[in-house]
C-alpha cells in the first residue's frame, strides 16, 4: 500500500465514523451509482424540447381562463417566465396562444401536449432509477401518460398560487422587507410544490413523510438558483454570445435547465438515502460497508423485467 492509498483510506475511515461527512459522501455516491449526470442531462435535454410546448399551452389555456383579463394572463405568464433569469425576456418575445376555430385549436393543443410529454416521461423514469424500482414493478404507458398529466396541472396551480402569493406580497409589504418576504414565500411554496411533485412521480410505496427531507433541500434550493442564478446565466452569455450569436441564448437556456436537473436529482437521492439508510459508504474498496452491499444489490435487482425473473447477489468477500 503506497503513500497515497494510506492518505485516503485514513480519510475514509474518517468519514465513516463522522454522521455528516458521511451522509453527504452517501449521498454523492449514490447519484453516481445511479448516473445522477446521465439523468441530469437527460432531464435537461427534454425539458428544453418541452419548454416552447408548455409556455404555448400555458398561453393558450390562459387565453380561456382568463378571458377579457389581459392584465392577469400576462402576470401569470410574466411569473412563469420569471423562472428562467436573463432569457425570460427572449422566451416571451415568442410564445403566444394557439389560434383558429375549435377544431384548430383542440388538434394545436393535444399536438403541444404531446410534445410536453417528454420531460414527464424523463422525471418518472429519474425518480424510478434513483429509487432502484426494478423493471417488472414499473408502471406501464398509460399510467405514466396519467401521472404526466397531473404534473402539469399541479405545476399549473403552483404557477398560479405562487403567481397570487407574489402580488400579494407586493401589496401588503412594502420597502425592503417585501424582497425578503418575498423570497421567504418563495422558498416555502417552492418546498410544497417540489414536494406535491416527488409524490406525483416516485412509487407508490414511498409515504410522503420519505419525500420530505429532498424538498427542504430542493425548494430553497431553487429558490436561491432563481434569486442567483441570473449572473451565472448571464456570464455564461456574456462569452458566448460574442462566439455563438443567437445560440448563445440556448445554452444559456440549457445552462439553467442544467443546474435545475441537478438539483432535483440530488434531492431526490438525499431522500433514498435517508429513507434506507444508506451510510456510510466506503471512498475505496475493498472492504464494502453494509450500505455499499444494500446499494449495489439494489442496482442488480433493478435490472428484473418479468416476473418470473428473480435476481439474487452473493458477495465473495465475506
Amino acid at each position: 500500500m503506497n503513500v497515497f492509498e494510506r492518505a485516503v483510506r485514513a480519510l475514509d475511515r474518517a468519514q465513516q465514523r463522522s454522521t455528516a461527512p458521511a451522509f453527504a459522501v452517501a449521498v454523492v455516491r449514490k447519484y453516481g451509482d445511479d448516473r445522477g449526470g446521465q439523468l441530469a442531462v437527460l432531464i435537461t435535454y427534454f425539458g428544453f424540447v418541452s419548454l416552447i410546448p408548455l409556455l404555448l399551452l400555458l398561453s393558450t389555456a390562459l387565453g380561456f381562463a382568463l378571458h377579457g383579463h389581459p392584465d392577469a394572463q400576462r402576470a401569470v405568464l410574466d411569473s412563469a417566465l420569471a423562472d428562467f433569469p436573463i432569457i425570460g425576456s427572449q422566451l416571451r418575445q415568442n410564445v403566444h396562444s394557439v389560434q383558429g376555430n375549435g377544431l384548430a385549436v383542440a388538434i394545436g393543443v393535444l399536438g403541444l401536449l404531446y410534445g410536453a410529454l417528454g420531460v414527464a416521461q424523463t422525471l418518472q423514469f429519474a425518480m424510478a432509477q434513483v429509487w432502484n424500482v426494478p423493471g417488472r414493478r414499473r408502471p406501464g404507458y398509460l399510467p405514466r401518460l396519467g401521472r404526466g398529466l397531473l404534473l402539469f396541472v399541479i405545476l399549473g396551480s403552483g404557477l398560479a398560487v405562487s403567481t397570487a402569493a407574489a402580488q400579494l406580497t407586493v401589496a401588503t409589504v412594502g420597502g425592503p422587507a417585501a424582497g425578503v418576504g418575498g423570497l421567504v414565500l418563495s422558498a416555502l411554496l417552492n418546498t410544497g410544490l417540489y414536494l406535491v411533485c416527488f409524490r406525483t412521480l416516485t412509487p407508490r410505496d414511498v409515504t410522503w413523510r420519505r419525500l420530505v427531507p429532498g424538498c427542504l433541500f430542493a425548494g430553497p434550493g431553487w429558490t436561491v438558483l432563481q434569486a442567483l442564478g441570473g449572473a451565472l446565466v448571464a456570464h455564461q452569455l456574456r462569452h458566448a454570445d460574442q462566439i455563438y450569436g443567437f445560440f448563445g441564448t440556448v445554452i444559456g437556456l440549457l445552462s439553467w435547465l442544467y443546474l435545475g436537473a441537478v438539483l432535483t436529482v440530488y434531492a431526490a437521492e438525499t431522500n433514498v438515502v435517508l429513507a434506507r439508510r444508506l451510510w456510510p459508504r466506503s471512498l475505496i474498496q475493498p472492504p464494502l460497508t453494509g450500505a455499499d452491499r444494500k446499494v449495489l444489490t439494489a442496482i442488480a435487482r433493478q435490472e428484473e423485467r418479468r416476473p418470473e425473473q428473480d435476481i439474487r447477489v452473493r458477495f465473495n468477500d465475506l
